[in-house]
């Protein structure tokens, strides 16, 4: 079998679609019913689709994109190409599933991962076959998903280091402590807050904002906001995020 008509059987793209609520990183995992022995299982994988004959990779991943969360103009990145040959014969019921979807048996994946603000997402608007799960509840997803997941959260904690790649899980408007809460989440960790303050304090596009919040049984924090065009002008000084 070879790589013809409109699709590119031999070549796929896989989303690793991150989101941010109460607290939590999450991820959207799709679930596909399973044959095995004489039941149904039910599995979970990462959304993804085949390359179509006129697409490029990025089209392909804003098209999984816009399909899976509604939104269009999601931050997305790729990060690496998976090209294990048995990549899908991981476990024999998940290959004898998708092999009558195949038109090759022998599929490369180009890895992307995305950042979306949850506050954002209509939840409503998912395929009834998909959800967010907590990255620490993901155990054992179909093919070689565990690989790209793994990768991807990796891929992701090495870049909010050195890019603001912070800013796409927050809302316009946030307060410190909600900044702070999502790189704790992010890398797992818990940061003692005078070196994570005096850290964010020398970022001069992280902008207060004469509001507080609103609604809170606590004192109002202030708000502050990313000015993107700041951070441009001072690309020359290296985006560092260690605490």
């Amino acid at each position: 079998m070879g790589c013809n008509g409109e699709v590119l059987g031999c070549l796929s793209v896989d989303c690793v679609i991150f989101g941010y609520e109460d607290s939590s990183l999450k991820v959207l995992v799709r679930k596909e019913s399973i044959p095995l022995d004489d039941s149904i299982v039910e599995e979970w994988k990462l959304p993804g689709n085949h390359v179509l004959r006129h697409e490029t990779i990025d089209d392909t991943a804003a098209r999984i994109l816009k399909e899976q969360t509604g939104l269009g103009n999601i931050f997305a990145k790729q990060f690496f190409v998976f090209s294990d040959p048995d990549r899908l014969r991981r476990r024999p019921q998940d290959f004898e599933w998708v092999k009558p979807r195949l038109q090759d048996e022998r599929v490369l994946t180009v890895g992307f991962y995305s950042l979306v603000n949850l506050k954002d997402i209509d939840n409503s608007m998912l395929i009834e076959e998909a959800r967010w799960m907590n990255v620490n509840e993901v155990t054992e997803l179909m093919f070689d998903h565990n690989d790209i997941f793994n990768a991807a959260l990796l891929k992701l904690r090495y870049d909010l280091t050195h890019e603001p790649l912070i800013f796409e899980l927050l809302p316009e408007k946030f307060t410190l402590t909600q900044m702070q809460k999502v790189y704790e989440s992010i890398f797992d960790t818990v940061y003692d807050k005078r070196n994570y303050r005096r850290k964010i304090n020398k970022m001069p596009y992280l902008i207060p904002l004469d509001e507080y919040q609103i609604g809170v049984s606590h004192k109002p924090a202030r708000l502050f906001s990313f000015d993107k065009k700041i951070y441009e002008e001072n690309r020359i000084e290296r985006f560092d995020f260690h605490v």
